[in-house]
């Protein structure tokens, strides 16, 4: 397949910088999360554990999509940079290893939050958070472009759609709060304009009032 050339095929691509912004910054406070967290105050864990959880969840959502729908495509369309995707596929599987290195001491955590297990859990953090920085990095320098010459918009926008068909009712408005807190007004309009009505109308009013208390409890000190 050639470069696409119509503008009406070409994916818009900026969609995953906006994900991507909002995954940097949950991850990046996730070890400030821990650590601020008093010691044996269950309550207080278990509020971080459970935004931990939902992020977590997140990124799975966006790499399986990536791994269902993106990679397969620029194997197939991109060459000779498909030792890049391969470099990709790689990464998503050892940030797999940092998850399942933390949501053990996760749970550890939340049940019994001494100081040793929240500094264990928040240096996890860190390093996994490192290491997805490093993959984020690369993917918006180098694979975007790739994309936005060799996937369709339809093909480019069954990755959301994963998204959305695997985000159960109650992730769905803090998911796309999280997502749209970062974004300034344009990149608002097109990250809801993909959506349903229906949908829309609900992450404006119920949805924006779930993720509002969600994230007052998530900051409260």
């Amino acid at each position: 397949m050639t470069a696409l050339t119509r503008t009406d095929q070409r994916p818009d691509v900026h969609e995953m910088v906006v994900v991507h912004r909002a995954f940097r910054r949950e991850f990046g406070a996730a070890a400030g999360h821990v650590r601020r967290t008093p010691v044996s105050d269950t309550r207080r864990a278990k509020i971080v554990a459970t935004h931990l959880r939902l992020c977590t969840a997140g990124l799975e959502m966006h790499h399986t999509g990536e791994d269902i729908v993106l990679w397969p495509l620029l194997l197939e369309r991109a060459a000779p940079s498909t030792g890049l995707v391969e470099t990709m596929q790689a990464q998503h599987h050892g940030i797999d290893g940092h998850v399942g290195a933390i949501l053990p001491a996760l749970a550890t955590w939340e049940a019994t939050p001494t100081e040793a297990a929240g500094e264990h859990l928040a240096t996890l953090c860190e390093r996994f958070t490192a290491a997805l920085l490093e993959h984020l990095d690369l993917e918006e320098r180098e694979i975007l472009p790739l994309a936005s010459r060799h996937v369709t918009a339809a093909e480019w926008n069954q990755m959301g759609q994963h998204g959305k068909d695997t985000m159960t009712a109650s992730q769905l408005p803090i998911m796309f709060g999280l997502v749209l807190q970062g974004a300034d007004d344009d990149e608002r309009a097109r990250m809801l304009g993909n959506l349903p009505l229906p949908v829309r109308l609900l992450l404006k009013t119920v949805g924006a009032r779930q993720f509002k208390r969600y994230v007052r409890r998530l900051h409260a000190s």
